[in-house]
């Protein structure tokens, strides 16, 4: 990917920065309550005394869960606007402006556990953002990374019209081919969203080449114990049937 992709998405995100505060809130979305944060949890496990890099941060929702789990937080995130939410909503949190592929705020080692959750399929840059987060983690440290299921584009899945499918999804382009994909806005989103496909073993290749280990690997789906949480019985069903996300922890051995 060019600078050209950097700066266009950059300028996307500080365009829908409000309304992302909006969409995920102080909890995250529905997809992160139901599906994705128990296995993220899961993953990171206790990190109350650790230094944790929310790598992507957004507006802070997760940096803002971790701090009261304990750990002492770092939240980066490229887009000014961005950031500039997550400070006015918690003053207290560390957040800078930098990118995940640089991360030139971080120093080398420093970094007890990097959590990248819903990211690497926004970042145009992937093997600069892995070798980033591997650099800045200390000897026998983590990265947390939760991303879109390449296999499965949510927004070009569709139910069979008879109901009795579990689902379709419609691809316009080879699925092997790395590409700049945009989405048209959905919700109450009014711009255009930019995403970045690749192949899953593209991602596989990038932990590994880094000098990562894969260490855990899940495809997060909802549990029984949490079906009370689904805000009507159609984003239940869904969470039930759809492939949503991936998620894998990947440790730093040297």
């Amino acid at each position: 990917m060019d600078r050209d992709d950097t700066e266009e998405t950059r300028a996307f995100w500080n365009r829908v920065a409000r309304d992302w505060d909006v969409q995920v809130g102080d909890d995250g979305d529905s997809n992160r309550i139901l599906n994705s944060d128990p296995v993220l949890w899961q993953l990171a496990g206790d990190v109350s005394g650790l230094t944790v890099l929310d790598a992507g941060c957004g507006t802070g929702y997760l940096s803002r869960k971790l701090a009261k789990h304990g750990a002492h937080v770092i939240g980066v995130d490229f887009a000014e606007e961005m950031i500039a939410v997550a400070r006015a909503k918690t003053p207290h949190i560390d957040f800078r402006v930098d990118s995940c592929a640089r991360l030139t705020s971080i120093e080398s080692r420093t970094i007890d556990v990097v959590i990248a959750n819903y990211v690497l399929m926004d970042t145009p840059e992937l093997e600069a953002t892995i070798n980033a987060f591997y650099r800045v983690l200390r000897a026998d440290g983590v990265a947390v990374v939760v991303f879109s299921h390449p296999c499965f584009p949510q927004g070009r899945a569709t139910r069979l019209s008879d109901g009795q499918g579990v689902m379709t999804y419609h691809w316009d382009f080879p699925y092997f081919e790395r590409r700049k994909c945009v989405d048209p806005p959905w919700a109450h989103f009014t711009s255009d969203f930019i995403w970045f496909h690749r192949p899953l073993s593209d991602y596989w290749k990038a932990f590994t080449t880094a000098g990562f280990q894969v260490l855990d690997f899940e495809e997060p789906r909802v549990t029984a114990e949490c079906f009370h949480l689904a805000d009507n019985p159609r984003k239940l069903d869904n969470s039930c049937i759809r492939p949503y996300s991936v998620a894998f922890k990947l440790g730093k051995i040297t």
